[in-house]
């Protein structure tokens, strides 16, 4: 299965309280639908306690189809589950490693900036576009605003 597809057809379910498990999430959504799938994120640091972990209040469930997915968002989205409000709607893939660096620039990153910028007396700058006009037979004067402008 293409993970586009996939993603069409998996549904977040937040604010899922500690007493629910994955039999109750399937018992509660397997009625809109063939149900291929629930995972409930282990809330566990250490894969040692993993057993006594409690999940991470939301879940993540699979259907077979994408209809059947839009029809469990529209039917249990701000439902109560074992009295709580529950939030379903279409899950996001995950970020990848390299979507994970936040909201930075690209040329924050060391790595891009080595492949991509040249030093400054090999990337030309002002002077190097004021040597290509003068070598070009005109004149450099400064202009009255202070930038130079090139006379013939």
């Amino acid at each position: 299965m293409e993970e586009g597809t996939k993603a069409k057809k998996t549904v977040f379910v937040g604010g899922i309280g500690d007493d629910v498990d994955e039999s109750v999430i399937y018992e509660h959504f397997a009625t809109f639908g063939d149900v291929i799938e629930v995972q409930l994120p282990s809330a566990a640091t250490n894969l040692h306690q993993q057993s006594e972990a409690k999940h991470r209040g939301f879940a993540f469930v699979t259907y077979s189809s994408t209809s059947d997915a839009q029809d469990a968002i529209d039917n249990m989205d701000l439902n109560e589950l074992r009295g709580r409000v529950i939030k379903v709607n279409l899950a996001r893939p995950m970020k990848t490693p390299m979507q994970l660096g936040g909201n930075r620039a690209v040329w924050e990153s060391e790595e891009w900036l080595k492949q991509h910028v040249k030093p400054l007396n090999q990337s030309g700058g002002v002077q190097g576009r004021n040597a290509a006009k003068q070598n070009a037979g005109g004149e450099v004067v400064p202009s009255e605003d202070g930038d130079e402008i090139m006379e013939e």
